[in-house]
């Protein structure tokens, strides 16, 4: 089944907003099985806009649009929608009512006028509650062909994709879409490929695919089948060859859980208190680790020591290390791990320094040295990393490495001496 993407909003094409719903839709719909062959931006513009679904419904047996469903009069998807399908647009009372219990329980109490058109839905169409929102998603169904319209913000059009659409859309398949995802972390894509060409060279059912994140590798077996039990037996034992081939690179098989997710998780199970030190990241590591919801149980204190006194005076690094060996150094990161321990009596300290850039560096340190170091039980683990990229990258990969030093510093204390 051939599905196609359509983002709507002149702001999308004057470059004011990052179009990432195309980048999640389109990775969804490969994860379901279904082939995606084109994908348009169109403006808020009723012809254009017209022309651009006449298009892709000639090609397409499905046609996703997001974007363009507001109350404001440039929000025209799906009067635009409407027209193309031949059909009335009438109110919806199970909107409106939703519409009138969103403003009830927000600090705005009175409903704008222009809000109710959003109750407005082509006649005869699948509605679709939002949750986090006002407009409604839609399904049209016309000719044997789908017109599915979503909400453009991320924090709408994600859940309702995922609870809603997901599903309608495996069920227009004769065969079900399995999936189990492989994540993997301290490794890269190419050492990922070459370690599993001989399982994608005689692939058939299922298929391994390769998605590569910043600082991580995923890895989604998926299998086409008539039912869940039947995936099951196929994608079972390729997830067993790729835990015997990576090993402790794997961090999680589970869709939704993150490298951050995954880490809370093993200091929680070992009973680990833990502290990060940070320089070039400013907090970001620290940031990350408080999106885990419970990580208060874990996480005692972070330390953000930006200038060598701080590093001094918060975490007791000795003032002739770094006259002799620099704030950038090994000396320097063991001494901020093993100060953030005692600063704060946990069991781990995570630390973090390095040359973000754009400037600071030199010969000897170029842009992107960085050092990190891991301290548990009394054992300091360093590793050094010369990154790539601007500064925003250099500091995101550094903290996905020190999240990765720190799950491999307690697996190989923990379970490794087993």
């Amino acid at each position: 089944m051939v599905v196609e993407i359509v983002c709507v909003g002149t702001e999308l094409l004057l470059g004011n907003i990052v179009n990432t719903n195309a980048a999640f839709l389109a990775e969804q719909c490969a994860a379901l099985g279904l082939s995606c062959y084109y994908q348009s931006v169109v403006g808020d513009n009723e012809e254009r806009l017209s022309k651009t679904l006449n298009y892709a419904l000639e090609r397409s047996d499905v046609v996703i649009l997001c974007g363009g469903l507001g109350p404001t009069p440039d929000d025209l998807t799906k009067e635009t929608a409407a027209k193309v399908c031949g059909l009335a647009l009438v109110e919806d009372a199970h909107t409106r009512a939703m519409i009138e219990a969103y403003f009830e329980k927000s600090q705005w109490k009175v409903i704008p006028d222009n809000n109710w058109k959003q109750a407005m839905v082509p006649e005869g169409a699948i509605v679709i509650e939002n949750h986090n929102g006002t407009a409604p998603g839609i399904i049209i169904e016309k000719n044997g062909k789908s017109v599915i319209l979503l909400p453009g913000p991320p924090n709408e059009l994600i859940p309702m994709f995922k609870k809603d659409i997901a599903g309608y859309l495996n069920r227009l398949q004769p065969e079900i879409i399995c999936s189990k995802m492989v994540k993997l972390a301290g490794i890269g894509e190419s050492q990922v490929a070459d370690e599993i060409d001989d399982l994608i060279q005689k692939q058939t059912n299922p298929t391994i695919a390769t998605y590569a994140k910043t600082g991580e590798v995923h890895l989604r077996v998926t299998a086409k089948v008539k039912n869940e039990e039947e995936a099951k037996k196929l994608i079972k034992p390729v997830v067993k060859e790729l835990r015997e081939r990576f090993g402790n690179y794997i961090y999680s098989v589970k869709e939704e859980e993150t490298l951050e997710e995954a880490v809370v998780k093993l200091l929680g199970k070992y009973d680990l208190s833990l502290t990060t030190a940070e320089s070039c990241t400013g907090g970001m590591l620290a940031g990350r680790l408080v999106n885990v919801p419970g990580v208060s149980e874990v996480f005692k204190q972070g330390f953000i020591t930006y200038s060598d006194k701080a590093k001094r005076k918060l975490l007791d690094v000795n003032k002739a290390t770094l006259k002799k060996y620099g704030a950038v150094s090994e000396e320097t990161v063991k001494e901020m791990a093993k100060g953030g321990v005692f600063a704060t009596d946990s069991d781990v300290c995570v630390a973090i320094t390095g040359i973000a850039g754009p400037d600071g560096g030199s010969e000897e340190k170029p842009v992107g040295t960085v050092y990190i170091g891991c301290y548990i039980k009394d054992r300091i683990m360093v590793e050094k990393y010369l990154f790539k990229g601007n500064r925003a990258k250099i500091r995101e990969y550094s903290v996905v490495r020190a999240l990765d030093l720190l799950r491999r510093s307690i697996l190989e204390h923990y379970e490794d001496n087993k």
